[in-house]
């Protein structure tokens, strides 16, 4: 109902959908065909590029309230070639660095 509520020849109702690669495949299953039918814009994040990854993980420790640099150059870039730029993965593997640094009681993480 709200997908064919019209007003003024525009839709009040806007829905954003993310998901991973195979929510595009059960999106063209008949029973969600009249929902796959009215997106009008799809867009595919690839990988983000080791400048990319650098300015991601920075973003999201300023985001989490960090005063300083938590992780080194090389730390940035080690995380980096390991995730492939694949953002999950860079998340999973900066969540386990900082883990592991706090058991330490570091203050920095270093590539090691």
């Amino acid at each position: 109902i709200l997908f064919n509520f019209e007003m003024d020849s525009t839709n009040p109702f806007v829905l954003i959908l993310a998901g991973l690669p195979h929510l595009q495949g059960k999106l063209r299953l008949n029973q969600h065909r009249p929902l796959d039918q009215r997106i009008i814009m799809r867009y595919r994040m690839g990988p983000l590029e080791k400048e990319e990854v650098a300015g991601y993980i920075k973003h999201r420790m300023k985001q989490a309230g960090a005063k300083h640099p938590i992780f080194t150059p090389s730390a940035l870039e080690a995380i980096a070639l390991q995730s492939r730029g694949w953002p999950r993965v860079i998340n999973t593997l900066a969540t386990t660095c900082l883990l592991y640094g706090y058991q330490l009681k570091k203050d920095v993480i270093d590539e090691e």
